[in-house]
């Protein structure tokens, strides 16, 4: 039944193998030019390791490496192992340094207390059999009396150098240890202990600590020795009834502080290994994650731009849940629509060129007729028909370029609040005002007392729906019948509330099978009696492309009465309320 459109002419045959909205075969080898050359997969997915994948392992991998160099630096540890260590020499200090008070020492002819040099001698050399201490001893005029390296016997002097003790383990222990004590001695932790310089003469001069020890102070020191290690010194007055007889400077190699500092970093070295391994396991995983996917997706959404086909797919990866799964559908949906786009527009090419060929072999066909007819009322009725062609190609191609702008501008377009009530009041104001006949249907406007009937939408394109809903109910009334327009809020689950419009008619109704093909482009079904070509039959297509591009629908009914009679049809509208 009813469409705003026109029954048209008999459509002629297409011929086989001739499409008019079907695009030319073209050489193989053009078409790839066209699309960019050779359709294998370009070189930028062929990486052997993505940039994404070398940024995340660089991101995990940095800041591990951040955590654990704030580790292995160990200042406070340490801090505390000097001075635990600088408290040992302490002890160790006033315990020679009181032995020696009480047994080295003699008393001089003027009855005063005087360090004796043999005793202090032997007595240090007994004292430092036990520790690995050098213990040097000087008298209050600073001469070097007594030290443990330096042994007098028969032979003469011997001067004892302590050797660093053996390392433990095979050649990669050694070498690892080597390497670890290269790379610390080259970092510049320890430039804030002064350098350790012992000179050929041994005096109390040349030591802070043991002047400060003869001035009844005790003292204790850390130093840089010149292969970089470390020097711990103590040095304790050797006092008698406070009187001051020499002073007792205990120094020690840095050797155990750093063992023990070297172990502690190894250790952290080795949990560094397996969380570095860990770290780097997870990262591929993680960029495995996100970036193969990615490239899929990627490959894909290529083969899809250079092939000829729909052969290739968007892979799914919706199951998973997140970002890529939503980019996957994403792209998914977005290939669906290009393809159905692309349908239609193959669709509506093939409906346009065939739709224009029927005027266009009509005109033909006068326009040769006319040249060869000499009567002058064949000639006017054949100018006739030629004046009637090509006025329906004018509304044709006006429609048409009408409904191909359609889709460009409803999504540009922004959407305003549309008030429907107002305007069905207006449009039913307006075919009051301008019907031509008395007898012309009436339309019937039947609105809430009460109720927004607000939408959001296009004014202008609205408009156009309810036009042509509204003229075609009208051009299928009979003379002196009623239209009626009813709007209404619905509710419709799960989409929420809902502007409905109907608009009833008192016309013989849609053919049964047809209450769907009416919404098809170019499809005619008029009243007997009506004017062939007054019609382009797009009215009802524009239509519902305009309601589903505002989220709505349209479709139609037949009106019945008791007996199950067609009395007429109703066109429904429904728009997403605002």
């Amino acid at each position: 039944m009813p469409d705003d459109g026109v029954a048209s002419r008999v459509r002629p045959p297409v011929p086989a193998g001739r499409h008019s909205g079907s695009p030319s075969r073209a050489d193989p080898a053009e078409a790839r030019r066209r699309d960019g050359g050779d359709r294998t997969q370009p070189r930028r997915y062929r990486r052997t390791l993505s940039p994404l994948t070398l940024r995340i392992l660089a991101v995990n991998v940095l800041a591990l490496a951040i955590l654990v160099g704030g580790l292995l630096y160990l200042g406070r540890y340490q801090d505390r192992l000097i001075e635990s260590e600088l408290e040992a020499l302490r002890t160790e200090a006033r315990i020679f340094a009181g032995a020696i008070g009480e047994a080295a020492v003699t008393r001089g002819g003027d009855e005063t207390n005087e360090l004796s040099h043999d005793l202090a001698r032997q007595m240090v050399r007994r004292l430092v059999e036990t520790t690995d201490t050098r213990t040097r001893l000087f008298d209050p005029s600073g001469t070097l009396v007594a030290d443990s390296r330096v042994l007098i016997g028969p032979g003469g002097v011997v001067q004892i150098e302590e050797l660093p003790p053996p390392v433990q383990g095979g050649p990669i222990t050694r070498f690892a240890i080597d390497l670890y004590d290269d790379i610390v001695n080259a970092l510049p932790s320890r430039d804030k202990f002064p350098v350790f310089r012992e000179g050929p003469v041994q005096v109390a001069d040349k030591y802070a600590d043991v002047v400060r020890a003869l001035a009844g102070d005790v003292s204790a020191s850390v130093w840089t020795t010149h292969d970089h290690g470390m020097m711990l010194t103590v040095a304790v007055p050797v006092q008698r009834f406070k009187q001051v007889l020499g002073a007792v400077m205990l120094s020690r190699g840095g050797a155990q502080i750093d063992a023990a500092i070297r172990s502690v970093r190894l250790d952290i070295l080795k949990v560094f290994a397996v969380a570095l391994a860990v770290t780097v396991l997870l990262s591929f995983y993680l960029a495995g994650t996100i970036a193969r996917p990615i490239r899929k997706l990627a490959v894909a959404a290529d083969h899809v731009r250079r092939g000829h086909g729909r052969h290739h797919e968007i892979p799914d990866f919706s199951r998973r849940g997140d970002e890529i799964g939503d980019l996957s559908g994403a792209l998914r949906d977005m290939t669906a629509a290009l393809w159905m786009r692309m349908d239609a527009i193959e669709s509506f090419a093939a409906d346009v060129a065939h739709e224009i060929k029927n005027p266009l072999t009509s005109l033909r066909s006068a326009v040769e007729t006319v040249a060869r007819v000499r009567d002058p009322d064949q000639q006017r009725r054949l100018m006739s028909i030629i004046e009637d062609d090509i006025q329906r190609m004018d509304r044709l191609i006006s429609d048409i370029s009408n409904a191909s702008r359609l889709d460009a501008e409803l999504s540009r377009a922004e959407a305003e609040p549309v008030d429907i009530g107002r305007m069905l009041r207006m449009l039913a104001d307006i075919h009051q005002t301008t019907a031509a006949e008395r007898s012309a249907p009436r339309v019937l406007l039947e609105l809430p007392p009460a109720g927004d009937l607000t939408v959001p939408g296009l004014e202008g394109r609205l408009v156009q729906v309810f036009q042509n809903v509204i003229a075609n109910a009208v051009s299928f009334s009979p003379p002196g019948g009623t239209v009626t327009v009813r709007a209404a809020v619905v509710r419709a689950s799960p989409e929420g509330e809902r502007v409905e419009v109907t608009v009833e008619d008192d016309g013989p109704g849609i053919p049964d099978g047809k209450l769907e093909a009416i919404f098809d482009r170019f499809y005619t079904e008029r009243p007997a009696g009506e004017k062939f070509g007054t019609h382009s039959g797009l009215g009802l297509s524009i239509s519902k492309q305009i309601v589903d591009a505002h989220g709505g629908e349209i479709f139609a009914r037949n009106r019945r009465d008791g007996l199950d009679e067609v009395r007429g049809a109703v066109f429904t509208v429904r728009l997403p309320r605002a």
